[in-house]
């Protein structure tokens, strides 16, 4: 089936929800056995990993829909669900490691992964090297003996780095380690991690997965091999994702398809229309023909997000504010993935610490969402009209 087509069938099972087409919200959390040779036989076979009703944080019929869907499109063995995007991300790097590893992380790496590799990996034990995201097979002199996961994201959150992940996770592979991707920005549809030799991807399904702005949501599929040690953390941890959540996600992976096709063309007709203009210095969009990463993404991805950034030539934090701050359609706030069209600040000079950024040139992050290309452009306009009368 092509992927269109599994975004709205997978994970459905009409036949055993007496033909409900989505699988409907299970609020669960006691489960009663009939007799105990049920309940017995019912742990036995949870203890084997089989899927088996056994307590709500072990899942339910609602999660098992989520988690087989985003599995069959992204390409994985299995998948895990989680209450954000931020605790896919740590629960899939500790499920993975011990005292005494060490983890090569991209310095283009989302902030809040950052964070934590800083505050608690480091804190536990846990050495971590960041790297620079264009390293390609450069990648080989930073792998260790007791290198245990190599993380990539692509592109890189905020700066929009394109990196190698057949090269690097070839090194990697031969050296012991496991890759891990944040996939959040191309989502499932748009690049397939499996098929490139990442074992474990994460998505903050937060973003376009739910796809609405009114869920928070993470998710982590693996390959085969490296199922069983994830699944045997998250038993651990009792993470869990709340069903009335769960099923929202679920809703929005049935549209996720058109959905994504229209952020995509709204992206790059406004990504286009901002090298136009004087004020900018640069676009930074891997789907543009001059892009750095441009050619990787052709050959590697199967299509674009709503999301990228752009630098201002120099111009003063007080022209920046009023470029931003009287935006009608571009709401100012963090996430994305949303039918909304957002627009943030960063300067990734506070805390990047390999090839140090150099923001001289202040760096927008767009996110384009679902509204009329030319009713977005017209906004930025007006705002360039108020960044020129405040230099």
């Amino acid at each position: 089936m092509k992927d269109e087509t599994k975004l709205v069938v997978a994970g459905r099972d009409p036949e055993a929800n007496f033909g409900i087409v989505n699988a409907p919200v299970y609020h669960a959390s006691t489960v009663l056995y009939p007799s105990l040779e049920a309940l017995k036989d019912t742990m036995a076979a949870r203890s084997r990993g089989e899927r088996v009703v056994s307590y709500g944080r072990k899942g339910t019929p609602t999660t098992w829909s989520l988690e087989d869907a985003v599995a069959e499109v992204e390409g994985g063995y299995r998948t895990a669900v989680f209450p954000s995007g931020l605790a896919a991300c740590a629960h899939a790097m500790m499920a993975y490691v011990s005292p005494g590893d060490h983890v090569l992380m991209t310095d283009s790496v989302y902030s809040p992964s950052r964070s934590f590799c800083d505050n608690v990996l480091k804190r536990y034990g846990i050495e971590v090297t960041f790297y620079d995201p264009l390293i390609g097979a450069g990648i080989a002199e930073l792998i260790r003996p007791n290198t245990k996961i190599l993380y990539v994201e692509a592109p890189g959150s905020q700066t929009f780095e394109m990196q190698d992940i057949p090269t690097l996770s070839e090194i990697a592979h031969t050296k012991g380690a496991i890759v891990m991707m944040d996939n959040t920005w191309a989502s499932p549809l748009f690049f397939k991690p499996f098929k490139h030799g990442v074992d474990v991807s994460i998505q903050a399904g937060t973003k376009y997965i739910v796809g609405h702005s009114d869920v928070m949501m993470g998710t982590v599929t693996t390959n085969k091999e490296n199922w069983d040690q994830l699944q045997a953390a998250t038993d651990v941890w009792g993470q869990t994702a709340g069903p009335d959540d769960v099923y929202l996600a679920q809703r929005g992976m049935r549209t996720l398809s058109v959905r994504l096709q229209q952020h995509m063309a709204n992206s790059i007709a406004v990504a286009e229309w901002l090298k136009g203009r004087n004020e900018v210095h640069s676009v930074l969009h891997p789907a543009l023909p001059d892009d750095p990463g441009h050619s990787i993404w052709k050959r590697d991805f199967l299509g674009a997000s709503g999301l990228f950034s752009f630098q201002l030539k120099s111009v003063s934090m007080e022209a920046v504010a009023a470029f931003m701050d009287d935006l009608e359609l571009f709401g100012m706030g963090y996430s994305w993935g949303g039918y909304e069209s957002l627009v943030v600040y960063a300067d990734p000079s506070s805390y990047r610490t390999v090839n140090q950024w150099d923001n001289t040139n202040p760096l927008i992050r767009l996110h384009i969402g679902l509204e009329a290309v030319d009713d977005l452009i017209a906004d930025l306009e007006d705002g360039f009209k108020r960044l020129n009368a405040t230099k």
